[in-house]
């Protein structure tokens, strides 16, 4: 999809204040649901997926499985909030060695396994909006030895959370550096007077 696209700074694959946040995903719900609402700590408008089932509710980007991304940026970027529950993500990756490998974090684990074709990984999230930095070119040299070529799919976004954006950039970019609107603003609460 973005192969034959320049790619440099910040390549955005869902943004859930967008006119159809969700227009190059596939959507999956069996138990839950996934839709926009407005989250009442940042007062604006997010994706929420929740299920009874992790494994039933789950966002996939490309919607067409036979396509790929393509997207050669190394840092996979997601605004996600905690809602407590089990969440999970998963994204595959191609290498040097022209090996599909997939990657999959989750709160509900608590070791690293490494196997040919899939790694997956616990991952702890803070109460509240949490913005989670995957470095996919270092997991990829980690987990295998082998240099990371590019993102083929965001396999999926599993329920439990509320997503604000998710996207890829060239390298970690400090608060001052981002874009405004790559910037999660929670806001100012009015102090009563005493």
């Amino acid at each position: 999809m973005f192969k034959n696209t320049f790619q440099s700074g910040f390549l955005s694959i869902l943004y859930s204040i967008g006119s159809k946040p969700l227009q190059i995903w596939e959507k999956k719900v069996r138990n839950g649901h996934i839709k926009r609402i407005t989250d009442n700590d940042i007062h604006s408008q997010v994706l929420e997926v929740e299920g009874t089932n992790v494994s039933t509710t789950y966002i996939t980007c490309p919607a067409d499985p036979k396509k790929t991304l393509g997207i050669k940026l190394p840092f996979l970027i997601m605004i996600i909030k905690n809602l407590r529950k089990y969440f999970t993500f998963e994204v595959q990756v191609l290498d040097d060695k022209n090996v599909r490998r997939r990657f999959r974090a989750s709160n509900y684990q608590s070791t690293t396994r490494v196997k040919p074709f899939i790694c997956t990984m616990p991952m702890r999230l803070d109460d509240g909006w949490n913005q989670i930095q995957f470095n996919l070119s270092d997991f990829t040299r980690r987990a295998y030895g082998t240099n990371y070529i590019e993102t083929l799919r965001v396999q999926q976004i599993h329920a439990n959370c509320r997503i604000r954006r998710v996207y890829f950039s060239d390298r970690l970019y400090s608060e001052d550096e981002l874009p405004a609107e790559f910037k999660l603003y929670l806001p100012v609460q009015n102090q009563k007077a005493k």
